[in-house]
C-alpha cells in the first residue's frame, strides 16, 4: 500500500535529515505523552532532545496541525508543550492558569506548590543562588515555610499525599529530589529547575508577592553576575 501524500512528504523530509519515521514517532509520542522533555533528566531524554535539534521545523509543523505549541528553552535545553489557547511562557488557560501537559488538569494543591516553587526560585535568583544550569537548590523546610507565608498553609503532612505531590513536580520536570523516601525529612534539599518560569508568569508572581516585589529574571541575574565580576 502506498503512503498518503502527507506521510510520504514527511518521510522524505526526515530521510533528508537522517531521521527515520520510527525515530520521529518515538520523539513525538514521548513529547505528547509527557508534555515536557529535559536534556539533563536522563540519557534517553538527552537522545530525544538532540534528535529534536535535527528536525525542529518538522516537529513544530506537526504540532501546529494540532494547534499545540512548543516552547524551546535553549539555555536550559528543555522542551515543553502548551495546548491550544496557552501563552508561552505563561498561564495555560484562563481558569486556573495551568495545564499539566495535554491530558490532565492540575489539582489546586499542585498549582499552589508550583506558585510557591516559582516564588522561591525568584528569591534565589535575586540572591544569586543559582547554579550554572539555572537551578536553585534549597531545603524542603524553606518550601514549607514559604507555603505558610504565601498561601497560609503548610505542605501536606501525610506521607502519601506529600509523596504524590512532589512526584508530580518531578514528572513535570520542575524539581529534582533524592526520591520519595526523603520527603519526610524537612532537611531534605530540593532543586528547582528553571522551567518553573515557563508555567508562572512574572505578572502572576507579582500578584502573589505584592506590587512592591518585582520578580527577577534570568537575564537580570546574569547581568548582575557580570557586573560583580567587573
Amino acid at each position: 500500500m502506498s503512503q498518503a501524500p502527507l506521510q510520504h512528504a514527511l518521510s522524505e523530509a526526515l530521510d533528508a535529515r537522517g531521521v527515520t519515521p520510527a525515530q520521529f514517532s518515538e520523539l513525538m509520542i514521548r513529547l505528547l505523552d509527557h508534555g515536557v522533555l529535559c536534556r539533563s533528566e536522563s540519557k534517553k531524554e538527552a537522545e530525544l532532545y538532540d534528535r529534536y535539534l535535527q528536525i525542529p521545523e518538522l516537529v513544530e509543523d506537526y504540532l501546529s496541525v494540532l494547534h499545540i505549541r512548543l516552547h524551546h528553552e535553549r539555555r536550559f535545553t528543555s522542551l515543553r508543550l502548551f495546548p491550544p489557547g496557552a501563552e508561552i511562557p505563561g498561564e495555560a488557560d484562563s481558569e486556573d492558569g495551568f495545564n499539566s501537559g495535554l491530558r490532565n488538569r492540575l489539582s489546586q494543591q499542585e498549582v499552589a506548590l508550583i506558585l510557591v516553587l516559582r516564588a522561591e526560585y525568584d528569591k534565589s535568583l535575586r540572591d544569586g543562588q543559582i547554579d550554572e544550569h539555572g537551578q536553585a537548590t534549597l531545603p524542603l523546610e524553606a518550601i514549607n515555610l514559604a507555603s505558610k507565608n504565601l498561601l497560609g498553609r503548610p505542605l501536606p503532612e501525610g506521607r502519601t499525599e506529600r509523596d504524590a505531590l512532589f512526584r508530580r513536580m518531578r514528572q513535570l520536570r520542575l524539581i529534582r529530589s533524592d526520591g520519595d523516601n526523603s520527603l519526610e525529612d524537612n532537611e531534605t534539599w530540593l532543586t528547582i529547575r528553571p522551567d518553573i518560569t515557563s508555567l508562572v508568569t512574572d505578572t502572576v508572581l507579582s500578584q502573589l508577592l505584592g506590587d512592591d516585589n518585582k520578580p527577577a529574571s534570568n537575564d537580570d541575574a546574569e547581568d548582575d553576575k557580570e557586573e560583580d565580576q567587573q
